[in-house]
Parts: structure tokens; sequence; C-alpha cells
């Protein structure tokens, strides 16, 4: 799979182009920057069918709209996190405003996705795995052997559980399930570097007790 990380935005959130067949693409979370993801689509001759949100913070919608309106792109995101994409209070983009050049652009079309839902574009299936904590409607996208966390699972840590409508305990939950899952995956997540879980199940504090558990 081939599969373009750019960093956006302030906060350089990842947006992960990945291309789901000849010519053909979606985008996981675009969270500021939009030209960047407009001119990169013109460069490479790519078609945006699909934009796939991980949650609703404005480091990774804040671009949406604006790529969305360029595109065409069905934009799809759980139905717990929907309230966020029209809203720069609940987005926590009012509170961190002062990282951004540009104002709140609310998405104004977008479906509502839910636990266990099948995205189909190309040739690739994306599996949606709820995994609330850090937001109530955070999901991971599930292909292949690649699982794209968003702000729940990153390299030796994992999202914060101290904004409005975070929960600790939904987390640890979220994590478990992550845990659970058969196999390795590459992990893709919201910010700084890739990973595997296999790795994140031996090393990452917050996921290797459920290891020690079992022994």
């Amino acid at each position: 799979m081939n599969i373009k990380t750019l960093h956006l935005g302030a906060l350089n959130a990842n947006c992960y182009i990945v291309q789901t067949a000849p010519q053909q693409c979606i985008a996981v979370d675009i969270g500021g920057t939009p030209r960047m993801v407009i001119e990169y689509l013109k460069m490479t001759g790519l078609k945006l069918t699909k934009i796939l949100l991980t949650h609703g913070h404005f480091d990774h919608m804040s671009g949406v709209e604006e790529v969305r309106k360029a595109t065409g792109a069905e934009v799809y995101i759980h139905e717990n996190d929907a309230f966020m994409l029209e809203s720069a209070d609940a987005s926590l983009f009012s509170s961190m405003s002062f990282l951004s050049a540009s104002p709140f652009m609310p998405v104004k079309e977008y479906k509502t996705i839910h636990d266990e839902d099948e995205i189909q574009d190309g040739d690739y299936i994306f599996r949606v795995l709820h995994t609330p904590g850090h937001t109530p409607g955070g999901v991971c996208y599930i292909t292949d052997d690649i699982i794209f966390s968003g702000d729940t699972l990153f390299c030796c840590s994992i999202g914060r559980t101290d904004f409005p409508k975070s929960d600790s305990q939904q987390m640890l939950m979220s994590l478990q399930k992550l845990y659970n899952l058969e196999g390795d995956y590459k992990v893709f997540a919201g910010h700084n570097e890739t990973t595997t879980l296999d790795y994140e199940r031996k090393n990452n504090p917050h996921m290797k007790k459920y290891g020690e558990k079992n022994d």
C-alpha cells in the first residue's frame, strides 16, 4: 500500500494520503494547511474520494472543508464526534485559535460511522474500530496489516484524556481492545512517528500491563 504522510497545521498532525487504486486515494485526517493537500493531489494526479477522520479535534479536521469543496470527497466521522465538525468550541479551535492563521471552517457535509462499519475504496476496505477516550467518537481505521490510530495510540504514548469530553477509563478500555487484536500491525498515529502494535504491546507503559496480567 502506498501511503504518503503530510505534516499539517501548527501542531504537525499527520495526514495520510492512501492510494487505494490507480489514480485514486483517500485521506486520513486533514488538520490544517489544506493547500498542501490540494497541491499534492494535483502533483500526483490522484483523485481524492474519501476523507476518513479519526476524531473531531481541530488539528485533525480544520483543513477538511476546503479540501472537500475542492475535490468533492466524502467525509466520514464517528457519530459521537460529528458535533465537533461544526463547532469551534467543541473542536477546541476556539481555545487554540492563536495557532491558526485562518478562521474556523465548519464541515458542512459528512457521513457518520459506527463501530465495525466497513468503508470500501478502490481495492481496500477500511474497518472502523471505535476507540473512545481521547474523544467520545475516536476511531481507528484498520486495513490489511495497517492501523490508522489517530490520537488513541502513539509510539510509547497515548492521546490526552484531560480535554472536555475525554474519558480516561474509556481510553484504558480502548487500549485493551487494541492490545487484544490478533497479530501485528503497522501503526500510523495521529502525531509523531509510525510504530507497530507488537512494539507498543511490549514497550508502551499504557499497554504492556495488559500482557503482564496474562503472565
